[in-house]
Order: structure tokens, then sequence, then C-alpha cells
């Protein structure tokens, strides 16, 4: 039996093949026979609310409930893109939603979990933006206004990010290591999983005269990426589209 993780899909009816290969690859024998699914944020390219009636969002919660509905628990935890995904289509796909940050227990290792942007504590722009955005007060106005609308301040945002990854170094926008050392101390553990930075790699980091491990999740631009978690250790690995 295994633990799988995934993150930073970014889902969107431009790449409809990643849309199938997320289908696919929730229907595999893998995923039916885990202990349970993690889905560590960005799940799609932009979530303008739940009452959303587009096909993708329908589309991801049948093949999210046919896993739940399999026996296999499945987790989400909010990226920078899906932050407004709520209680009533987590109820409608199946999912169970998660802090971030949060620790769950993996094989008798605690692990951290958390989708990675909080990590990346030297994009002070960023880091902003997200506070104000992230509030109840924020939240609840933006989801007021008609579904048009949303769509429209969705594409402007997106927009807006691409503008500001352009224009901001690449070491910036990575994790913070004393950011990332201060989270594993204050949460006791000496192993992470995050996504968010799209940069798949397992580090290996001395923690207070402790080996500990951050596992990055890869993102699913042009394949799919995959972290199994089993009791004799990890798994990242790459998913190939199907032709």
């Amino acid at each position: 039996m295994s633990t799988l993780f995934i993150s930073d899909l970014h889902l969107d009816d431009s790449r409809p093949h990643i849309t199938a290969l997320f289908e696919q690859y929730l229907a595999s024998d893998e995923v039916r026979g885990a202990d349970a699914l993690y889905i560590l944020g960005d799940l799609v390219e932009a979530w303008v609310g739940d009452d959303d009636d587009a096909e993708l969002p329908a589309r991801i919660a049948r093949a999210t409930r046919a896993v739940r509905e399999a026996g296999v628990p499945v987790y989400f935890m909010h990226g920078n893109r899906d932050f407004l995904l709520g209680e009533t289509f987590a109820e409608r796909a199946g999912l169970t939603l998660l802090d971030d940050p949060t620790v769950h227990d993996l094989y008798g290792t605690p692990t951290l979990l958390m989708h990675g942007d909080l990590l990346c504590t030297d994009d002070t722009v960023y880091q902003q933006v997200r506070a104000n955005v992230r509030t109840p007060e924020w939240k609840a106005q933006v989801l007021a206004t008609p579904l048009e609308a949303r769509r429209a301040l969705a594409a402007k945002s997106r927009a807006e990010s691409q503008a500001h990854t352009g224009s901001t170094g690449e070491t910036i926008m990575d994790v913070n290591q004393g950011a990332v050392e201060a989270a594993m101390r204050d949460a006791g553990v000496i192993q992470l999983i995050h996504g968010h930075t799209h940069r798949p790699a397992v580090h290996d980091l001395e923690l207070d005269d402790r080996h500990a491990q951050r596992i990055v999740l890869g993102d699913w631009y042009e394949q799919g990426s995959v972290l199994r978690v089993d009791a004799d250790g990890i798994d990242l690995r790459s998913l190939p589209v199907s032709d």
C-alpha cells in the first residue's frame, strides 16, 4: 500500500491532454489501490468559485469522487490558484480539505504538508498579495460578484502573475532555506512535502543534528508528476502523456 501526492496540475481548457492524463491517472490501479491521494494545491489554473458551471470543474469532481467512492480518501490543500475552492465543491468532489500547513503521519514518519508558497518569503510582493486575498472579507466580496466578472478577474490575475514571474529572479521565487527550517522545527518534523515551485527534487538537509528531507512535487504543464510514499521509502517520478 502507498500514499500518493500530486500538485500544480494547473488544469485548464487550453491543455486538454493534461486534463485527460489527470483523469486517466485517477482511474488507474495505483490510485484506486492507494491508502490515500493528496492534492497539494493549484489543481486548476484558476478557480472562480464553487458555482462555476464550466465543464472542467465537473470533470474534476467526477474523477475525484470516483476515487473517494472506491474507498480512497482524497485530501485537498489550497494553492495560490484555487484558494477560493470551498466546502460546496469539496463535498461534491469527495474532497477532504486540509489546512496549510498540516502534519500527517506517513508510515510512522510525521510529515509536514504544505502547498509551498508560504516558504517563498524572499518574494515580499507575492507574500503581501497572498495575505490580502486570503482574508474572509476579500473572498466574500469577490464571490458575491457575478460569475463572468470573476472570470475576468481571474484572467487579469493570471496576466499579472505572469508579469511578476517574468520580472522576478528565480532565486527570489524559490523557497527560503531559513523558512523551510523554521517551518519544520515549528512542526517538529524531519520530513516536508510541498509543491508550488515546479522544481521536483528530494533535498537532504541537516536539521538540529538530524537528517531531514524536503520533497518537492513537480508540475503538470508538459507531463504528470507523482510522489509515491510507502513503508519502504519514496519514489518521485514523471507521468508521460499518452499518445
